[in-house]
């Protein structure tokens, strides 16, 4: 779940076609607290998307030729900036958790 917000920006680090679609890999500061999980969500450039692979400070997500066609996706290439917003459940999740251990 996004609300149209921006957290951070991130770097399209690699683009690479495979089997018809495109697989882009993002990082972004390890330090800002963010985070991403598997098949969880995030969101690129106002576009929401599942996130398939996931480590601190970076991610990865397919796009599929729909997507691409009709999103900005079609312009991201290496080494462009990228607006990210988290996903909301996530973000209170994380904000809980780190509350326990004050």
């Amino acid at each position: 779940m996004v609300q149209g917000h921006v957290d951070l920006v991130a770097v399209c680090e690699n683009v690479k076609e495979t089997n018809g679609s495109w697989e882009f890999h993002f990082t972004y500061s390890e330090d800002s607290g963010m985070m991403t999980v598997p098949k969880g969500s995030i969101c690129v450039n106002g576009v929401s998307l599942t996130v398939v692979e996931s480590a601190i400070g970076k991610f990865s997500v397919y796009i599929i030729p729909y997507t691409m066609e009709h999103t900005n996706f079609r312009m991201i290439q290496k080494g462009d900036f990228v607006n990210l917003e988290f996903d909301i459940i996530g973000k209170y999740v994380q904000r809980y958790m780190q509350s326990l251990h004050k």
